[in-house]
């Protein structure tokens, strides 16, 4: 039973929720997204809300359920106040810079690394150090951050790489040397 999906999405003053068929629209002050619900998923907007319905009770179908009104809230919240996710780049050397709508990092690799980002998100680079990525579709920001984490994955012993602003760290200790 999904219970998420069966709590209905309030829409704010200032969201349009449209719904054609399978495809949901959501327009608000940043901008316009879709979502096209999956087959046996039913949506309709009431009493300022949407509503979503399954039309069986499979496993696959109720996980669908959830997802697609998680989607769709996701959606309200990015057309009306977007989403920033913020990167740290620790380490002697290691910076990163950026040129229009993509990034190049310099990460202790022989060459630098260059990273195209997807249409939508904006990135703005304070200190070589610091990058904060915004956009409306919360999905492609934390997919671009999650690929810009990648580059090079914090190391468990000196902390090098780059990680999410205010991730915790587990720090492991050294090789204990001979006494």
């Amino acid at each position: 039973m999904s219970r998420i999906g069966k709590r209905p999405i309030p829409i704010p003053k200032g969201v349009e929720v449209q719904v054609k068929g399978s495809l949901v629209s959501v327009k608000g002050p940043l901008g316009i997204l879709q979502w096209d619900l999956f087959p046996g998923i039913q949506a309709r907007v009431e009493d300022g809300s949407v509503i979503l319905t399954r039309s069986s009770e499979t496993n696959k179908l109720k996980a669908l359920h959830g997802l697609s009104r998680a989607e769709i809230a996701n959606h309200i919240v990015g057309v009306m106040k977007g989403y920033q996710k913020n990167l740290e780049i620790m380490g002697v050397g290691y910076r990163a810079q950026a040129q229009g709508n993509s990034l190049t990092f310099t990460v202790g690799y022989a060459h630098p690394v260059s990273l195209a980002l997807p249409k939508g998100v904006e990135v703005s680079v304070d200190k070589q150090t610091l990058i904060a990525l915004k956009g409306i579709d919360k999905r492609v920001v934390s997919q671009s951050a999650a690929q810009i984490r990648t580059l090079k994955v914090p190391d468990v012993y000196k902390q090098k790489g780059i990680k999410y602003l205010g991730e915790v760290l587990r720090k492991k200790a050294g090789k204990a040397g001979k006494k």
